[in-house]
């Protein structure tokens, strides 16, 4: 038998704390009050059976850890061979994962963990499909708190799977200061010297500015770590990072997609975010199915 923590991918790292709550929380919102009514009343208690989890497009696999656990919490007696681990790329067609055990544990847990998986190696797959657009750059992908309320930890770490890199993980971690945060502290020195007075020294703080004079007075101040560049053009994010030469790090949001990513990376800019990779990723196709 092969543990979740065996497929965790080596620099992608999913805490157990996470993949117990999901699971818990997935299963208990499936077998409700009576459980899985169909398996019990149509397999009989001993029977057992071996399922294959196949993957039925290419793609990045992401979430098998939390598949694994979804088995196991319905039965120890599961037995899991592996053919691939997390942020593996896997051809249409190929074998993911072996399960042998009690047909009944295997059956209701068939479609949380489908899931999990199909969730996750969707946001893997979308997320390297931006990575490989931006190859050769220094350009990094990453993500936004954008995310399916509940599951931000795991969508945070399929788009490490694919290959991205992950922006704050909630409002706790960083200080970024936006356009309303600005209007209401009165303006953009006002809104960083309080940012700075408050920051312990290990937290960053980054700005968000839509002009290039706003730009101007934030590399001015000398007070902030990194620039969102909002939604500007190719020819003001070229004229921003020749502005900034290196001052800040500059990152890029709004209008990041797969059609203009190669454009924003040969802008220069460090930096791209895109919620796309959590908010509309499509759901990667896998099903798993029983050998006769």
């Amino acid at each position: 038998m092969i543990t979740p923590a065996s497929l965790l991918y080596p620099d992608a790292f999913l805490s157990p704390l996470a993949i117990d709550e999901a699971v818990h929380r997935a299963l208990d919102e499936d077998l409700g009050r009576a459980g899985d009514i169909t398996s019990l009343a149509t397999i009989p208690e001993a029977t057992t059976a071996q399922a294959i989890l196949v993957a039925r497009q290419a793609g990045v696999i992401a979430g098998l850890p939390l598949a694994l656990a979804t088995l196991h919490k319905l039965s120890p007696n599961i037995e899991v061979r592996t053919q691939v681990r997390d942020a593996a790329r896997v051809a249409r067609g190929q074998h993911v994962l072996t399960i042998t055990g009690p047909a009944r544990a295997i059956l209701t847990a068939e479609r949380t963990a489908l899931n999990f998986v199909g969730r996750l190696s969707g946001v893997a797959t979308l997320t390297a499909d931006y990575v490989r657009q931006t190859e050769g750059t220094r350009m990094r992908i990453c993500c936004t708190r954008k995310t399916t309320p509940g599951l931000r930890a795991l969508e945070k770490y399929a788009v490490r799977c694919g290959g991205g890199f992950n922006h704050r993980f909630g409002l706790d971690d960083a200080i970024l200061i936006k356009d309303n945060h600005i209007a209401v502290a009165g303006g953009i020195r006002p809104v960083l010297e309080r940012a700075r007075a408050h920051a312990g020294h290990l937290v960053k703080i980054e700005i968000e500015v839509d002009r290039l004079a706003q730009l101007r007075e934030v590399l001015d101040s000398g007070l902030a770590d990194a620039v969102l560049l909002d939604n500007m053009d190719l020819a003001t994010l070229r004229e921003a990072v020749k502005l900034a030469a290196g001052r800040v790090a500059l990152e890029v949001s709004g209008g990041v997609t797969l059609e203009s990513i190669v454009a924003i990376a040969a802008t220069g800019v460090d930096y791209a975010s895109s919620g796309a990779l959590t908010h509309s990723a499509p759901n990667f196709d896998c099903a798993l199915d029983i050998e006769a």
